[in-house]
C-alpha cells in the first residue's frame, strides 16, 4: 500500500484525496486542523463546508494528529503558501521515514524565496497544472507538472496515480515549475482587467500572448528551463486561470476593469494570489533594470500600487 497524507482539507486537498483514493493500492488520510470537517468526514463521508452536496470514498479518512505523518510515504501539502514551511518542519519532527514531499500550494513564502526549496527533507518535488477543484473531485481528466526527481517521478506517475485519471508531464527544474505557478496568477489579474473593459477575444489573446513571452522572460531572469511555459504548469495552467471566470485572479481583474474600485491592502479573507506576486515581481524586474521587458507587470504595478488609472494601464498593455 501506499500510505498518502495530505495536508489541507479545503476543496483542493479534498478533491485530490478523493481521486487518489480510487486507486485501491493507496491508503489516503486528509490532515486538517478543522475538528468539524474531520468528524464530517470520519462519520458522515462528506466535507459539507467545502462540498456541501458531495458524498466522497468511504475509504478516505481524516484526522488533526500530527502521528499520521510518522509512516506516511508520499505527504502532499495543500495549504495556504505562507505557512508551508513552519508545517514542513512540524511534520519533520514527527516522521520516522523519508516521504516524498509534493508541494501543490502556488505562491511563494513570505520572503520571496521558492517553497519547495526551504522544506526540510531530502525527497521533495513541486505539483502544478490546470486544475480546478470541483472538477477535480468530479472526475474530469485532469493534468500536472511533476517538479522532481525522475525516480519519484516514475514512482508517483504509476504507483500514486493508478486509475485516478490524473495525467503528468515532467520537469527536473522544481524552480521552474513552481515559478510558472506564482507568475499565472498576476497574469490571470492583467487578461481580466482587459476581459472586463472590452469584452474582447481578440484583446484577451493579445494581452495573452503578452503573458507567455513575459513569463519566459522571468524563466530566464531565476535561472530556469525555459521550456517550461510549454509544460502543464505554464500556458496549460495560465490559460485555465486566466480566460476562465473561476479563477479568483481573474475576476478580481475583471471587476476592476469594469470600474469597480480596489484596495490591494485590504484584509480581504478571499485569498487572491496574484496580488502579492505584482508587487514582488514589479519590484524585481526595477531593481534588475528589466521594465521595458515585462510591461504587463509595470502596467499592472502602476495601477495597483502607484495609483494609474484604467485608461493609462489599457494604453500600455495594448501598445
Amino acid at each position: 500500500m501506499n500510505n498518502i497524507v495530505i495536508a489541507g482539507a479545503g476543496t483542493f486537498g479534498t478533491a485530490v484525496a478523493e481521486r487518489l483514493s480510487w486507486n485501491t493500492k493507496n491508503r489516503v488520510t486528509l490532515h486538517t486542523i478543522e475538528k468539524d470537517v474531520e468528524k464530517d468526514i470520519n462519520e458522515h463521508h462528506q466535507n459539507r463546508k467545502y462540498f456541501p452536496t458531495r458524498f466522497l470514498s468511504r475509504y478516505l479518512t481524516a484526522t488533526s494528529s500530527f502521528t499520521v505523518f510518522r509512516e506516511a510515504d508520499v505527504i502532499m501539502l495543500v495549504i495556504p503558501s505562507k505557512a508551508i514551511v513552519s508545517f514542513s518542519e512540524e511534520i519533520r519532527k514527527n516522521t520516522d521515514k523519508e516521504p516524498l514531499i509534493v508541494n501543490l500550494a502556488k505562491g511563494m513564502s513570505d520572503d520571496g524565496a521558492f517553497i519547495t526549496e526551504n522544506i526540510p527533507f531530502s525527497r521533495t518535488a513541486s505539483m502544478k497544472g490546470p486544475s480546478f477543484a470541483i472538477e477535480t473531485i468530479n472526475g474530469f481528466p485532469t493534468s500536472f507538472t511533476f517538479g522532481g526527481q525522475r525516480s519519484d517521478y516514475e514512482y508517483f506517475k504509476k504507483e500514486v496515480l493508478t486509475d485516478t485519471q490524473f495525467s503528468l508531464d515532467y520537469s527536473s527544474d522544481v524552480r521552474a515549475v513552481e515559478l510558472m505557478s506564482i507568475l499565472k496568477n498576476m497574469y490571470a489579474i492583467a487578461i481580466g482587467l482587459v476581459s472586463g473593459k472590452f469584452n474582447s477575444p481578440n484583446v484577451d489573446f493579445l494581452v495573452y500572448t503578452k503573458a507567455v513571452n513575459e513569463m519566459r522572460g522571468f524563466l530566464r531572469i531565476f535561472g530556469c528551463e525555459s521550456d517550461t511555459i510549454f509544460r502543464y504548469c505554464g500556458i496549460g495552467d495560465l490559460g485555465l486561470t486566466a480566460l476562465n471566470d473561476l479563477s479568483r485572479n481573474r475576476t478580481l481583474g475583471m471587476l476592476i476593469g469594469k470600474g469597480f474600485g480596489f484596495d490591494p491592502d485590504s484584509k480581504s479573507s478571499t485569498v487572491v494570489e496574484g496580488l502579492r506576486t505584482v508587487k514582488l515581481m514589479g519590484e524585481i524586474t526595477r531593481e534588475k533594470n528589466v521594465t521595458g521587458d515585462f510591461p504587463l507587470v509595470q502596467a499592472l504595478y502602476r495601477l495597483l500600487y502607484e495609483n494609474d488609472s484604467l485608461n493609462d494601464y489599457t494604453v500600455s498593455v495594448l501598445n
